[in-house]
Formats: structure tokens, C-alpha cells, sequence
């Protein structure tokens, strides 16, 4: 048998949270069109944030990889 208050709880929960996700996005789309109005661009600024999150190491990888496949398409 499922208990209803505990799975009812859960939900309540879980909705609270994704209401709370909706306005934080809103914040964040907001902060993005600013920067653009004042000549940043988003794109770049969200490849900065994601960057920013990764180890060091992996992005030296990354670099290295993307260096060797542009060099092998002749983009470099």
C-alpha cells in the first residue's frame, strides 16, 4: 500500500523546487541579456561558466584533443 502523505509530500516538495528552478532561470536568462546590452557575448560566457566548473586537467584534454582534430581537418 502506498503511503499517500509521505508520496504526497514528496510532490509538494519536489513542485516547490521546480518553481523555485523557474524563477532562478528567469534571474540567470536576465543577467545574460544585460551582459549582451553591454557587449559580452552569452555564448562565450557560458562556455567560461561550464569551463570554470571543470577540473584543470580535463580541460587541458579537451584542448588537446580539439588541437589535434582541427589539425587533422585542416583547420589550423
Amino acid at each position: 500500500m502506498i503511503e499517500e502523505d509521505h508520496l504526497r509530500q514528496f510532490i509538494d516538495r519536489i513542485e516547490r523546487l521546480e518553481e523555485e528552478k523557474a524563477g532562478i532561470m528567469s534571474a540567470v536568462k536576465d543577467i545574460y541579456q544585460e551582459a549582451k546590452s553591454v557587449g559580452f557575448d552569452p555564448k562565450i560566457m557560458r562556455q567560461i561558466i561550464r569551463l570554470r566548473k571543470m577540473d584543470p586537467n580535463e580541460i587541458d584534454e579537451q584542448e588537446i584533443l580539439l588541437h589535434t582534430y582541427k589539425k587533422a581537418l585542416g583547420m589550423e
